[in-house]
């Protein structure tokens, strides 16, 4: 009877271990089968982003062949394009690069040109009413701006600061003493503070190697009218008039206008203005079951307009 009673507990004790390891086993397969599903999910969203990229690159060139110059009125420069797919769907935004203020045209040059006028042109952007900065915040990033982005060491007007100014921080840093790779750069610059950096980030930007200042006066919206009149030091109701007589032919017939032509604009401030671009940016949301992918892509036209990606940011806008 031990015997029996022995070889009994011996035989449950093997059903119970035996069960433990069933049970582990079916869910470390429910884990991989999970897990499976969702890499599966996630690469299916990344390659509708991806798709959207390339049927971008795509309705760009097809654009660039037509008659009319590229213009806000066209069906690619809505704020937003919905397109449904099978379990899922993309949403994406295509944006003129040369739409914005581009932060790396206040590099002084080695001619010792000041970017006195673009320098200007900043600070007037600053002072927009909407954008609710206080006076003296824009003084000092119209400064600090300018140092962050030359080689010197010297402290560029007023408020200008350079690396001292950032050592001393509490978590401290140094100047890029260079062109910025993003716009989000912006934010380590002094006296940028979070109360108003988000109202005034889309009027700007960062292209890449680039450091002019040329904005496609055809493809400005309304909403940033305040750049276009900062720019002319113009009236915001003029710039949205002018807005709304888009498109313009070329840049000499925007020039011409009765607006722009009483300005008496200098050859530096003219040169500002084209009506054909360089760079795009496409931002995009795709999803599929339960996964989502964001990404933005700066495309760029080469000079047989061909339409090639430059960079691709994963998660946020460039």
């Amino acid at each position: 009877m031990k015997q029996r009673g022995v070889a009994l507990i011996i035989v449950l004790l093997v059903v119970a271990f035996v069960a433990v390891i069933a049970i582990e086993m079916a869910g470390r397969l429910q884990l991989q089968v999970k897990r499976t599903s969702n890499i599966k999910d996630s690469k299916q969203a990344y390659w509708y982003a991806m798709g959207a990229e390339a049927y971008a690159r795509k309705t760009i060139a097809q654009l660039l062949q037509e008659e009319d110059p590229l213009n806000i009125n066209q069906p690619w420069a809505q704020d937003s394009i919905m397109f449904p797919m099978p379990n899922g769907g993309i949403e994406a935004e295509l944006m003129d690069m040369q739409s914005c203020f581009n932060l790396d045209a206040l590099q002084k040059d080695d001619t010792q040109n000041s970017k006195a006028q673009e320098k200007s042109a900043f600070e007037r952007l600053l002072q927009t009413d909407t954008l609710e900065i206080p006076p003296l915040s824009v003084e000092t990033v119209r400064d600090t701006t300018m140092d962050w982005l030359d080689s010197d060491t010297i402290p560029d007007g007023t408020y200008g600061v350079e690396d001292s100014e950032y050592e001393s921080l509490l978590n401290p840093y140094l100047a890029a003493n260079g062109l910025m790779v993003s716009k989000s750069e912006f934010r380590l610059v002094k006296g940028v503070e979070p109360a108003w950096i988000g109202r005034v980030m889309p009027f700007l930007c960062v292209i890449p190697g680039k450091t002019d200042l040329q904005i496609n006066v055809n493809t400005i919206h309304q909403d940033r009218a305040p750049l276009l009149a900062a720019l002319l030091g113009t009236s915001e109701a003029d710039a949205q008039n002018l807005i709304r007589n888009v498109p313009y032919k070329d840049k000499a017939a925007f020039l011409a206008t009765t607006e722009v032509s009483a300005l008496n604009l200098t050859q530096e401030q003219q040169d500002w203005f084209v009506a054909e671009t360089e760079y795009f940016i496409l931002s995009v949301k795709s999803r599929y079951n339960n996964a989502s992918f964001a990404m933005s892509s700066l495309l760029k036209i080469d000079s047989e307009n061909k339409v090639t990606t430059v960079r691709r940011e994963f998660g946020g806008k460039i």
